[in-house]
């Protein structure tokens, strides 16, 4: 029989809901910054490769990032039930602050 603490609980719960609303307003304030700095990178990239400054191998580029997408599928298959049941108490909280600090961010 599962022993829970409500006390513990509820701390493990508020504490995940507050670092969370904090790092998902931060992190919706790092998204639109780095939203912008890799658009104006891309403008110049095309801006360049127009004027015949440089060659970007644009196939090349987006094979990379296919790669890595598929490796990153393989990975997330493997043992997720037992991940998710050892962090739900905190991730939680911490996924109802995120999601609320990413909206007011």
């Amino acid at each position: 029989m599962l022993d829970l603490d409500p006390t513990a609980l509820g701390l493990e719960v508020g504490g995940g809901a507050v670092i969370g609303g904090v790092i998902g307003f931060a992190a919706k304030k790092i998204a639109k910054l780095l939203a912008i700095i890799v658009g104006v990178q891309l403008m110049a990239f095309r801006y360049l490769e127009s004027q015949g400054i440089i060659i970007v191998d644009w196939n090349r580029l987006s094979a990379g990032l296919l790669k890595t997408q598929a490796r990153a599928g393989d990975a997330a298959n493997s043992h997720w039930i037992h991940s998710l049941l050892s962090t739900l108490s905190i991730g939680a909280g911490f996924t109802g602050g995120f999601l609320i600090g990413f909206r007011r961010g």
